[in-house]
């Protein structure tokens, strides 16, 4: 079993992420942030991860360090759980449809970071979460996993459907990458001989 669990402290948050990629999609979450976590939800559900995710951040002021941080802690754990990446598909890609809205991710465990995310959601706020924390989260996630991330939303009228057809597909991009491949069986799948830097 892949499975990763980080502790990150700093003065504005405490966050423990556990994570298990050869899960079944059971998740515990308790940050704080009720969106969010449903958000957070759909990456476990869709990317069969069991994810385990305890956030304390100074919610008082926003949830700006704490979404980011989960962020940060989450990739930490992944880079973690996935390991050397040998036999591993290594790319994932993903569409996913929620009514009138439509979203492709697609992923890369390159061992290099870069986030491409193109969403123009039609208001600010869903549930009392500013949208503009998602890029935070999602900046967060990549610059720690050292993954290639290229996520766009292609159509949409309601920014809830749009926010989760993109986590959904975010987890079916990251169950796909994550899988193991039986004819690359003990071999990194890169020219380079490696996925690291």
């Amino acid at each position: 079993m892949r499975q990763a669990t980080v502790t990150r402290n700093t003065l504005e948050t405490q966050i423990t992420v556990s994570v298990n990629l050869d899960g079944s999609g059971q998740s515990k979450f308790d940050t704080g942030v009720p969106f969010f976590e449903h958000m957070l939800d759909q990456i476990a559900r869709h990317g069969l991860i069991d994810l385990d995710i305890k956030a304390v951040g100074d919610l008082h002021i926003d949830a700006h360090h704490t979404v980011e941080d989960v962020g940060i802690t989450l990739g930490q754990a992944f880079a973690k759980a996935v390991g050397d990446k040998k036999g591993i598909r290594r790319y994932g890609h993903a569409y996913v449809p929620l009514d009138e809205a439509l979203s492709r991710v697609v992923v890369d465990l390159s061992g290099r970071p870069c986030l491409e995310y193109e969403c123009e959601y039609t208001r600010a706020v869903i549930g009392g979460f500013d949208v503009d924390l998602f890029g935070e989260f999602f900046r967060g996630f990549v610059n720690h996993a050292a993954i290639s991330l290229h996520i766009d939303n292609l159509k949409g009228k309601n920014a809830h459907h749009q926010a989760e057809t993109i986590f959904k597909a975010l987890g079916r991009a990251l169950r796909m990458a994550v899988e193991h491949d039986e004819r690359m069986a003990g071999i990194t799948p890169s020219t380079k001989g490696t996925l690291v830097g």
